[in-house]
C-alpha cells in the first residue's frame, strides 16, 4: 500500500506539539516498515534536514497558499497524483473531500469548546485557527475511515461530542510516546552549556505556559506569586517562547508586576536542549485546564523531576499516580503543592521514582506499530 502523510509544518524551524508527534511517527515508521510506500507532504520552509528521504519514504514539498487552501485543495490533489491509497492527516483537521480513504488524528477537540474561542487570552491567529477547525472538523469526522486520538479521555470526549457510539471502532485511542533523549543527564558539561545558552538561574521551576487559555498561565503565575510572598524563596520561574508584553499584562491582572524580576523568558528552545532544562529545574509545573494527553509530563518524568499537574481531562490518566495532582482552577492548591514538594524531600523523591517508571510505559515505537496496523485495516477494507 501507499500512504500519504500530511506533515505540513515539519520544515518550519519552530516546531511544537503536533509537529513533534507527526515527526516521531514518521521516524518510527521508517524504522519498522520497509515494505509499504509513503509520501510525506510538507510545506516549503527552512528546516529541510528534519526529514530524511529513504527508499520507501518520499518527501514532497508542496505549495498551495495558506493552510486552509493547502489542506483542502493542494494536499488531496497531490496525494491522488502520487497514486496514494490512504491519506493520513496528523494535525486535527483534514480535507473535507479527500478523494481516498482518510485517517485523521484528532489530538483534541478543544477548539470546539468555549475555552478555545471566548476567553480573553489567546492570539487572533489561534482564534482564527479554531474557527476554521470548527467549520471543517464535523464533516471530516463523518468522512474519516479511522479517527485517531491520544487518550481514552479524549476518545470519550470526541465520541460524546459527535455522537459516535462507544463500540464504533472508527474512533481509536493510541497513546503518544516520549522521546528517548529525554533522560537523566549526568554530563555536567551539557548541563552547563544549556544553562549558559539560555541564561538560566541556579534554582528555578519550569513552566511551559503560552497564550492558549488551556495552559492556565494566569493561574500558574498567581500560584508562583503567592509562593514567593509566603516563603520569600530566592527562586525563579523559567518560561519558554513567551512575549514579555503579554506576560506583563497577566502580572498586572494578578496584582504582582514586580514578579517579572523572578521570571526568565528563554525564547524558543530547540527540542534537543529541553532535557537539560528539565534536569536543571527543581519542579515542573503543568497545571493545565485541559489537555488531550500531556507529553511534557512524561518528558519531565524521564528527566527525573517531580511534576505538579491537574485533576482534569487526560492528565490523571497519563500521569498515573506519578505526579502531584491539583485543582488547576485553585492557584492556592498549586502553591500548596510547591511548598509540600520542596519541604518534603522523601515525597519529592517518591514522585521522581514513580515518574521514571510511569514514563517507561509510553513509546513512539508502540504508537507507530499501532498506527501501521490501523493503515492495514483501512487498506484491506477498501482494496482487498
Amino acid at each position: 500500500m501507499k500512504i500519504a502523510i500530511e506533515g505540513q509544518r515539519l520544515f518550519r524551524t519552530k516546531k511544537h506539539g503536533m509537529d513533534m508527534v507527526a515527526l516521531e511517527l514518521i521516524n518510527e515508521l521508517q524504522k519498522i516498515d520497509t515494505e509499504n510506500e509513503y509520501v510525506v507532504f510538507v510545506k516549503p520552509d527552512e528546516d529541510k534536514d528534519t526529514l530524511k528521504q529513504t527508499d520507501n519514504f518520499k518527501i514532497v514539498e508542496l505549495g498551495g497558499g495558506p493552510y486552509p487552501t493547502w489542506e483542502q485543495f493542494a494536499l488531496p490533489k497531490a496525494a491522488k497524483k502520487e497514486g496514494c491509497h490512504i491519506l493520513h492527516c496528523t494535525s486535527n483537521t483534514a480535507p473535507m473531500n479527500a478523494g481516498m480513504p482518510l485517517v485523521t488524528t484528532l489530538h483534541d477537540i478543544i477548539y470546539m469548546e468555549s475555552i478555545a474561542l471566548f476567553k480573553k487570552s489567546g492570539t487572533w491567529y489561534q482564534k482564527f485557527g479554531n474557527m476554521y477547525r470548527r467549520y471543517v472538523v464535523p464533516t471530516v469526522v463523518k468522512k474519516s475511515d479511522k479517527i485517531i486520538t491520544v487518550s481514552n479521555f479524549e476518545r470519550n470526549r470526541i465520541g460524546e461530542f459527535f455522537g459516535i457510539p462507544a463500540e464504533d471502532d472508527r474512533l481509536v485511542a493510541i497513546y503518544n510516546g516520549v522521546s528517548e533523549h529525554f533522560r537523566v543527564i549526568n554530563d555536567q558539561d551539557e548541563l552547563d552549556r544549556v544553562k549558559s545558552l539560555y541564561n538560566l538561574p541556579d534554582r528555578f521551576f519550569f513552566f511551559l505556559g503560552n497564550t492558549d487559555p488551556k495552559k492556565n498561565t494566569p493561574g500558574t503565575l498567581k500560584a508562583f506569586s503567592d509562593y514567593i510572598k509566603q516563603t520569600g524563596d530566592d527562586i525563579y520561574l523559567v518560561m519558554l517562547d513567551y512575549e514579555r508584553q503579554a506576560l506583563e499584562k497577566i502580572l498586572s491582572d494578578i496584582g504582582d508586576k514586580d514578579l517579572i524580576n523572578r521570571i526568565i523568558l528563554t525564547g524558543y528552545v530547540v527540542n534537543t536542549d529541553l532535557p537539560a532544562i528539565y534536569n536543571l529545574c527543581e519542579l515542573f509545573l503543568y497545571p493545565s485546564l485541559r489537555e488531550s494527553f500531556g507529553i511534557p509530563m512524561l518528558e519531565a518524568m524521564r528527566c527525573g523531576v517531580a511534576v505538579i499537574t491537574s485533576n482534569t481531562s487526560s492528565m490523571p490518566e497519563v500521569s498515573g499516580k506519578a505526579a502531584y495532582i491539583v485543582d488547576p482552577y485553585k492557584p492556592e492548591e498549586i502553591t500548596e503543592g510547591i511548598v509540600k514538594l520542596l519541604a518534603d524531600e522523601n515525597m519529592r523523591k517518591d514522585f521522581i521514582a514513580k515518574g521514571l517508571k510511569q514514563a517507561e510505559k509510553f513509546s513512539w515505537k508502540h504508537m507507530a506499530e499501532d498506527v501501521l496496523k490501523l493503515y492495514e485495516t483501512v487498506y484491506k477494507k477498501h482494496y482487498s
